[in-house]
């Protein structure tokens, strides 16, 4: 049956290895760390024969927990042990990760013995095993325990140091984000997706605690409640309006060391003792009701064998108020083009023979406007096969930046706390700034 059973972390070393029969060797380790988890290329199959010897292995997070055997053993028995070994061994200390297994190496020797009698699987029930092995695992404890417990025991934070003092109390507080667009030519959104990160500048006296609270869809829902049915019905009526919910649907989201999470979990408040200086707060991705802020219309025609038309359109979807800047547009071309004449409604458009693509700037555009460019492309002559690979158009790619946050997100509130040295809120000034970049901004051609 099983000839021995060992665990690997990600870098290969064996964090544990138990050997039944004489014919697996301490070579076999080598092998499985060489074949399988240094392999360049990737392992799709979970079952590696190397040398007549065969390693099951299933990987859980970073480790690597690998069956071997060099007889013929029925492979579905070998699986199904080893998904009870990992139920088992999280069963005695909950998160299966490498400090885990360093901190009861002991007690994992021992449910080896004991499930295993030379190779073949005996007693999986943990019931049954823990009537046996009375010894409770070590569980490590969690990023945020650990910080309590340091923070309980000292009394220090680590991330700020005691006896700061400012003239003035300010806090800065920076929405950036970068949306990323994938279009049909026919303006069909294939893909989207806004990855944001909320940086803070903190020039704060003292040791405060803030809180930051933004229209989290969980928060939202939660808190704010219409009192009464003529209000619930005017949110309704607002939310058709604009197009959008009160709050965003975010999918995922990581904090500073700062953060509370026990808080943000139970309150969905965002409660935190900020560092001193610039530090990033939190990084956030959603998917859904992403707005827009340019959609590309293009228009691409074969006018003779060496001529092309480009005809592109750009719009503007948000508010008239607002400006976008830094705009950019860039118009693939064939390989073989020789020469392109240009004219552009606004900004300016030049030919990048190098890069293969027109290059349209445009310093300043206010939402809810449409331009145009337009261009003639001349083509050297070239074979069928040649035009035949040039029909797979590049897309058209943009950059920009606008002054607010594409995935809808609003900064509901912020406060400052510090009883210590007596200032409150009302004396911190504070100030808040949304700015929205392009990521991957693509529209496809054909």
């Amino acid at each position: 049956m099983i000839g021995g059973i060992f665990i690997y972390n990600h870098k290969g070393e064996a964090l544990i290895s138990r050997v039944f029969r004489d014919n697996v060797g301490r070579s076999a380790l080598d092998a499985f760390r060489v074949s399988v988890i240094h392999a360049r290329q990737q392992v799709r199959s979970p079952v590696t024969n190397i040398a007549r010897t065969s390693f099951f292995h299933v990987r859980r997070g970073s480790l690597w927990i690998a069956a071997v055997t060099k007889q013929n053993v029925n492979a579905a028995l070998v699986f199904e042990f080893l998904g009870k070994f990992v139920a088992i061994l999280q069963t005695y200390f909950t998160a299966l990760t490498e400090e885990s297994i360093k901190n009861n190496f002991v007690l994992i020797y021992e449910l080896v013995d004991e499930i295993l009698d030379f190779g073949y699987p005996q007693r999986t029930e943990t019931s049954a095993l823990k009537a046996v092995i009375t010894q409770q695992g070590i569980k490590s404890a969690t990023q945020e325990e650990q910080k309590q417990i340091t923070s309980q025991v000292t009394g220090h934070i680590g991330w700020r140091r005691e006896g700061i003092k400012y003239r003035k109390n300010e806090l800065f507080l920076d929405v950036l984000e970068s949306v990323n667009l994938l279009m049909s030519p026919q303006g069909q959104v294939l893909s989207a997706h806004v990855s944001g990160r909320i940086v803070m500048k903190s020039y704060l006296s003292g040791m405060p605690e803030c809180k930051f609270g933004m229209n989290d869809k969980l928060m939202v829902e939660k808190n704010a409640k219409p009192s009464t049915q003529e209000a619930a019905s005017m949110d309704s009526y607002q939310a058709r309006k604009t197009g959008r919910s009160s709050g965003i649907a975010i999918d995922d989201c990581t904090f500073h060391q700062c953060v509370k999470l026990s808080k943000f979990e139970s309150e969905r408040s965002i409660s935190f003792i900020p560092p001193d200086g610039e530090f990033e707060l939190m990084k956030y991705r959603t998917t859904s009701d992403i707005s827009l802020p340019f959609r590309i219309i293009p228009l691409i025609r074969e006018v003779a064998r060496t001529k092309l038309e480009v005809k592109v359109v750009l719009k503007s979807n948000y508010k008239p108020t607002i400006f976008g800047q830094k705009i950019e547009v860039r118009v693939p071309t064939p390989r073989n083009t020789s020469g392109v004449s240009l004219l552009c409604q606004k900004g300016r458009a030049k030919f990048k023979a190098s890069d293969n693509a027109i290059v349209w700037k445009i310093k300043r555009m206010s939402g809810m406007r449409d331009t145009q460019l337009s261009a003639e492309v001349d083509l050297l002559p070239s074979s069928s096969s040649e035009r035949a690979s040039q029909s797979a158009k590049a897309p058209i790619s943009m950059n920009f930046e606008v002054p607010f946050a594409c995935s809808g997100l609003k900064v509901r509130y912020l406060k400052v706390f510090e009883p210590k040295l007596n200032y409150s809120d009302h004396d911190t000034v504070k100030w808040v700034r949304y700015i929205g970049k392009s990521g991957l901004y693509e529209t496809r051609c054909a």
